[in-house]
C-alpha cells in the first residue's frame, strides 16, 4: 500500500542485520519508522503494540528470532528466544505459528548455516503473508461484487478494529477485499468502529482508508447495532487473531457484540484470515487464552492538541480501576463465512477441513 505516493510494507529488511517497522502507536498523527536490531527490541515492539495485527506480529517474531540466531545459533538459545517471543502476545496464534516454523527450519541444520537460513525463512514468511492477503482480497471481492449486484446501490460495510495492511505485511485481511472492490469501481462506504480502548479503528483503519481514498465514517463502538437496525449496514467483515478447529473466532474485544447485532438483523458477518491464523490444536473457542492488557489503556487516551503536539490524558474518574480484556470470542454459529486464501467456507469443522484437508 502507499503513503503519500510511497509504497510501504509494514515490515522490511534493512541489510542483513536489522529490519524496519512502522510505529503504529504514533499513527495517525505522526508517521514514524523504527529500526529493530535485536530480538529484545522486537519483543518490546510487539508487547507495546508499536507493531500489531496477528499476521504482522508473526513476521516480526520471525525476523526477531533471525536476529537472535546471529548472536547464538545453538539449540538452547533458539528455544529460549522462541519462548520469549511467543509470550509477548498470547492470543494471536500467528506469532507462535511463525516461531514454530522458524524453529523447525533451523534445528536440523548445521549451526554455521542457521543465521543465513533464519533470515531467508523470515523473508519467506513475510512474502507468503502478502500472497495470502492478496488471495483473501480476491476471494472477498467476489462476495462484495455479488452483494453489490443484488443491492444495486452503494454498499455500506462495517468493520471492527484494524485488519488492513498495517495488521499484515501488506494488503490486509478484512480490508483487502474492500480495497480491491474500491479499485474495481464498486460504490461502497465503510463504517469504521472506533475500537476502544486503543482506538485501532479510529486511528489505523481510518488512516488506511483515507490514504487509499475509500469513503468511510468513524462510529462509536456502540452505534453499529443502531445502523444495522435501520438497514444501513449491508455486511460486516472483520479480521481475527485465532480461529479454532470448530470455527470459533477470537478477535478484538467488541467483535462478539457486532456479530450478535448482525445475526439479529440478518446482516452477513464474515471473518477474513490467512491459514496461519487457524489453530487446529484447539477444538473450541472457550480454550483460547485471552490477553488482559494494562488498565491504563482504558483510563487514558492519546490525542493531538491544538498546537499539534501529541499527549496522553486521563479520561476516567480518579481512583477507578479498569478491566481490559484484549479480545473476545465469537461463536461459529454467528459467522456467515470464513474468507481465506483458499476460498470461503462455512465456520464449521467440515467447512475448514474442506479447504484444508491436509490438516
Amino acid at each position: 500500500m502507499k503513503i503519500n505516493g510511497t509504497h510501504y510494507r509494514s515490515i522490511w529488511p534493512i541489510g542483513q542485520d536489522a529490519f524496519g517497522i512502522i510505529d503504529q502507536t504514533r499513527l495517525p498523527h505522526e508517521f514514524v519508522t523504527l529500526t529493530i536490531r535485536t530480538a529484545e527490541q522486537a519483543a518490546h515492539a510487539i508487547t507495546s503494540m508499536q507493531t500489531r495485527g496477528a499476521p504482522l506480529i508473526g513476521a516480526v517474531g520471525a525476523y526477531g528470532l533471525a536476529l537472535a540466531v546471529r548472536g547464538d545459533a545453538s539449540d538452547d538459545a533458539i528455544q529460549k528466544m522462541v519462548e520469549m517471543l511467543a509470550h509477548t502476545r498470547p492470543t494471536a496464534i500467528n506469532l507462535k505459528w511463525a516461531l514454530w516454523r522458524m524453529r523447525g527450519a533451523l534445528l536440523n541444520q548445521p549451526r554455521d548455516k542457521r543465521a543465513a537460513l533464519a533470515w531467508k525463512e523470515a523473508a519467506l514468511i513475510a512474502d507468503e503473508d502478502v500472497a495470502m492477503s492478496q488471495a483473501i482480497g480476491k476471494n472477498g471481492l467476489a462476495i462484495i461484487r455479488d452483494l453489490a449486484a443484488r443491492k444495486k446501490r452503494k454498499l455500506n460495510i462495517l468493520t471492527h478494529c484494524n485488519a488492513g495492511w498495517l495488521a499484515t505485511v501488506d494488503y490486509g485481511t478484512a480490508l483487502a477485499p474492500i480495497y480491491l472492490a474500491h479499485d474495481a469501481g464498486i460504490d461502497l462506504h465503510v463504517w469504521v468502529d472506533e475500537t476502544r480502548p486503543r482506538n485501532q479503528g479510529a486511528s489505523l483503519t481510518a488512516f488506511e482508508l483515507g490514504s487509499h481514498g475509500v469513503a468511510h465514517t468513524i462510529l462509536a463502538d456502540n452505534a453499529g447495532g443502531h445502523y444495522m437496525q435501520h438497514g444501513q449496514v449491508d455486511m460486516v467483515i472483520v479480521g481475527t487473531d485465532r480461529v479454532t478447529a470448530n470455527g470459533d473466532v477470537a478477535n478484538k474485544i467488541g467483535t462478539y457484540l457486532k456479530a450478535l447485532a448482525a445475526k439479529d438483523n440478518g446482516v452477513p458477518f464474515y471473518v477474513a484470515l490467512p491459514s496461519s491464523t487457524i489453530d487446529w490444536t484447539i477444538a473450541d473457542g472457550a480454550d483460547i487464552p485471552i490477553e488482559e492488557r494494562s488498565q491504563d489503556e482504558v483510563l487514558k487516551m492519546p490525542g493531538r492538541l491544538p498546537d499539534g503536539s501529541v499527549t496522553v490524558v486521563e479520561i476516567a474518574a480518579p481512583g477507578s480501576g479498569a478491566a481490559n480484556p484484549g479480545f473476545d470470542v465469537t461463536p461459529a454459529r454467528l459467522v456467515t463465512g470464513l474468507i481465506t486464501e483458499r476460498g470461503t467456507c462455512a465456520a464449521t469443522p467440515e467447512g475448514l477441513r474442506g479447504l484444508f484437508p491436509e490438516e
